[in-house]
């Protein structure tokens, strides 16, 4: 079976990094390139030495030529660099970006929020913002697929089934999650230097984090209104995982062995992610280094509110995890394949 050539693009991070790891062994496909701009000549093992001994490209710059021999790009870049990488794209080539730069719709919004004037405008309508489980048999009508954020994948998956059946409330919904540093990025340790990230807990963004936008986005055009929400989010002493909380006002007479039932059956054919029983307490423990989102239903003190609890990998199904699940449903392979 041919395989497919790959080049990753941001390959020295922490994404790009778990990205090589996934792909080393995907069966279709092949790592032609590894990229990087201040790595070059580097081997990948430089990074994390438990991909030593890998037949492994060495890093180089990414340049436009070599996108002639290559059939998917994953960018997994400083915001504004996946845009530049979209404007070299061959007919041949597929776009897997994990950066925001094609999450959100509206480029106006993306300055608002990113700070940064969108140089791929063309390309917006080019791409698809691309939860796999809700948008996989969208996928081949787009060029450049758009992997969500990690807290919104956390976000999204348990509230998306909930809106669509009108079962909340969508005047007050409260989002607390909490997320390992490494979804900060490499350059975490100098961005939080003031703060000792092995052992306390930091809120930031608080009101106004940058995920905002496309959980807002999101959330508004499945339920073709605005949706009110506020969402803080947390740097926990951990360096992986996700653990969000959710808590939502149910519409009248719904219960909760009613709404656990509409998400198991809304995700019944999706492999990776778990509705676990009623009131389960779950831990990032559960899923990380897996491509698994859990979520468990809880009771409230209070009648017609519910909690939900979600946990994810960031790295992995909020990150490197989820563009190879797009991988796979954009070729048709196995849902499986590189990520069990």
């Amino acid at each position: 079976m041919s395989k497919l050539n790959a080049l990753i693009a941001g390959s020295t991070g922490y994404i790009g990094i778990q990205l090589v790891k996934l792909l080393i062994k995907h069966p279709n496909i092949n790592i032609k390139y590894l990229c990087g701009n201040t790595s070059e000549g580097k081997s990948i093992a430089h990074f994390d030495k438990s991909i030593k001994n890998k037949k492994l490209p060495k890093i180089i710059k990414f340049n436009k030529n070599l996108l002639n021999d290559v059939d998917v790009v994953f960018t997994a870049l400083p915001n504004g660099e996946s845009q530049k990488v979209s404007n070299y794209l061959l007919k041949k080539n597929i776009l897997i970006d994990l950066s925001a730069d094609f999450r959100l719709n509206n480029a106006k919004e993306y300055l608002k929020w990113y700070k940064i004037k969108h140089n791929s405008k063309k390309n917006i309508k080019n791409s698809i913002y691309a939860l796999p489980e809700i948008t996989k048999k969208k996928l081949k009508n787009y060029k450049i697929i758009s992997c969500p954020g990690c807290y919104p994948t956390s976000i999204l998956l348990p509230l998306i089934p909930l809106l669509k059946n009108k079962l909340i409330k969508t005047n007050n919904i409260i989002i607390d999650s909490k997320s390992g540093y490494s979804g900060a990025g490499r350059g975490v340790h100098k961005k939080y230097s003031n703060k000792n990230l092995y052992e306390s807990l930091s809120a930031y963004g608080v009101g106004f984090h940058r995920h905002n936008s496309e959980i807002q986005q999101e959330l508004n055009k499945l339920a073709k209104k605005n949706i009110e929400f506020s969402f803080t989010p947390h740097l926990s002493p951990m360096f992986r995982g996700i653990l969000s909380t959710i808590y939502l006002d149910l519409n009248n007479n719904i219960s909760l062995k009613f709404v656990n039932s509409k998400l198991k059956k809304f995700y019944k054919n999706d492999l990776f992610v778990k509705i676990l029983p009623i009131n389960s307490f779950i831990s990032t423990n559960d899923v990380i280094n897996t491509n698994y989102c859990h979520v468990s239903v809880c009771k409230s003190k209070y009648k017609n509110k519910l909690i939900i609890l979600s946990a994810i990998d960031n790295l992995i199904k909020g990150g490197a995890g989820q563009a190879v699940q797009n991988l796979n449903y954009y070729f048709g392979y196995n849902v499986k394949n590189g990520l069990v």
